[in-house]
């Protein structure tokens, strides 16, 4: 049995980060598809940040409930010790703040002074199924954000923060602490823990291979015996790699 907790606190090794970097999320969903996984892309998330695109961290995760009229006032974000507040102070360098914001949109899950903190304390980016405010603070961070748009009523009229670093669901995917968050222009990734060092090598492999294919398609070579390459093509491939040092 794989462990889901296992290793949620402990960075990136610096190949497999600089191999995800170097990876589109459309070729890590190909490489998890490979390995059985079809539910990982957070589907109807978008890229805020005019600044900077691709995302690469290990899931700091915040769940919300609904907000109830009673208990979700004003007056508690005067308690620095907020469920919120204290997940800001807790997320770390090279994590990604995951919020399971159940896809509500009306109230925003989170503003911008709270997502600069989270920037200045080391983070890779934050992720919610939810809306954020302050939107053009966002578009010019220098942190990736992807959510679900922009709302500028407080988080308070909808969502209730309940606990942090347990395993939640974001656009319907599954994250747990510790899982690897990778986003760029086409969404956001969620890669199992114990599967991102192997998934990071393949994805590099299959980018080198698929640079060698777009130019021989760039050529005016047809698909057939292309894409995919057949064995000539293949070989061809070997030859271009020793010649480009790749």
């Amino acid at each position: 049995m794989v462990s889901t907790t296992a290793n949620k606190e402990s960075p990136l090794s610096k190949e497999t980060y600089d191999a995800l970097m170097q990876s589109s999320t459309a070729t890590i969903t190909t490489q998890l598809m490979k390995r059985g996984l079809r539910n990982a892309f957070l589907e109807g998330l978008s890229l805020s940040s005019r600044r900077q695109e691709k995302m690469v961290g290990v899931a700091f995760t915040l769940r919300c409930i609904p907000a109830r009229e009673d208990i979700d006032v004003l007056s508690v974000f005067q308690d620095y010790d907020h469920p919120q507040r204290k997940a800001v102070e807790s997320v770390g360098p090279g994590s990604v703040l995951v919020i399971d914001a159940r896809g509500q949109t009306r109230a925003a899950s989170l503003g911008h002074i709270l997502a600069t903190r989270i920037k200045e304390r080391g983070a890779a980016g934050i992720v919610t199924d939810g809306t954020v405010r302050d939107m053009s603070g966002f578009e010019e961070l220098e942190l990736p954000t992807f959510s679900a748009g922009a709302s500028p009523t407080t988080n308070l009229a909808k969502h209730h923060v309940v606990d942090m670093q347990l395993p939640i669901g974001c656009a319907e995917v599954p994250v747990y602490p510790g899982d690897v968050m990778v986003g760029d222009r086409d969404g956001v990734i969620c890669i199992p823990r114990h599967l991102a060092d192997e998934v990071a090598r393949d994805c590099l492999e299959q980018e080198v291979l698929e640079e060698f294919i777009l130019e021989r398609v760039e050529s005016g070579k047809p698909l057939r015996g292309t894409y995919p390459p057949d064995e000539s093509t293949l070989k061809d491939y070997e030859e271009w790699r020793k010649k480009h040092k790749r």
